[in-house]
């Protein structure tokens, strides 16, 4: 193996916006990402606020960057932070960054090293805005690790005006999903099972109903890829399911279907819904685009 065959990662975090609670779900959580080249965590260690960062320095080879805090109430750790990973960037020696912030400092940042055609990996907490949590390629939520036994957040759905599809979606699917679903005592459980009223259910149905076939069906591993590009937050982890196949499993609207013995496909189809009106599909078997308003 080359050098050029090693998928080679920055990790750029900012500890102003960052508790260190969750830095060994952070440092769990990078290894899956390829080697880590650069790790680099930026604040003013002058003063008390950030120490509790300290203590993972040598334990996982953070360097520290020391900013100082010129302006009171001001961050100025991410403008360095910025500085050093556009340099990194123009080095072309990274195939992705590590991002870890909870706040939306970083999002203009994220933007751009996509546009330079790098991945972007966002980390955070449950309260980072959804402007840099959408700008990333993909968004890990780690509070969510350090304190697995919690009880999951109802998150509702960002996008108050939902588009026809969706709310075609919300009618035929959830409506049936509903009818569908046996009652709380005969439902398998997992450590934090979401509820069948959870926003993830309609983000799923929704990435089936996009990508599906002339029949119907569409890969669980190409509607995984859809529901990331919906929701860049969405982990199988935060649901207490290992992988999206036992996610899939336990979505009433959803009928799994394996296919082999030994490497087996799996497939996903909405469930029946009896309706007067079809699914529309065009000419190459996909389906069109429902404009419910204006006549159209």
């Amino acid at each position: 193996m080359t050098n050029s065959d090693i998928t080679t990662m920055a990790l750029m975090i900012d500890a102003n916006t960052t508790s260190p609670k969750i830095a060994p779900a952070l440092l769990s959580e990078i290894t899956q990402y390829g080697a880590v080249g650069v790790r680099r965590i930026y604040t003013d260690w002058t003063i008390a606020t950030p120490n509790g960062w300290k203590e993972f320095f040598a334990l996982y080879a953070i360097q520290p960057v020391q900013q100082y805090a010129d302006s009171p109430g001001r961050n100025a750790a991410d403008g360095a932070l910025i500085i050093d990973a556009m340099d990194l960037l123009h080095t072309g020696r990274f195939s992705g960054f590590l991002l870890v912030s909870s706040d939306n400092s970083l999002a203009r940042l994220a933007l751009r090293i996509r546009q330079q055609g790098v991945m972007v990996y966002g980390f955070g907490e449950r309260h980072t805005p959804r402007s840099f949590i959408t700008a990333c390629d993909r968004f890990v939520y780690l509070d969510t690790r350090e304190s697995s036994s919690s009880e999951p957040e109802s998150v509702e759905p960002q996008d108050a005006v939902r588009s026809p599809l969706r709310a075609l979606i919300d009618k035929r699917v959830m409506t049936k999903m509903k009818e569908v679903c046996p009652p709380p005592g005969q439902q398998r459980l997992a450590k934090q099972r979401c509820r069948f009223d959870d926003p993830v259910f309609d983000e799923i149905a929704h990435a089936v109903y996009a990508i599906a076939d002339q029949d119907g069906r569409a890969t669980l591993g190409a509607v995984g890829t859809q529901i990331l590009k919906q929701m860049p937050g969405f982990d199988v982890r935060d649901y207490g399911y290992a992988k999206l196949s036992d996610l899939a499993e336990d979505c009433f609207f959803l009928e799994v279907e394996r296919v082999g013995d030994i490497m087996q496909a799996i497939t996903v189809r909405l469930v029946s819904i009896h309706s007067d009106v079809p699914i529309p599909v065009d000419d190459h078997g996909r389906h069109e685009d429902r404009r419910q308003s204006g006549g159209q």
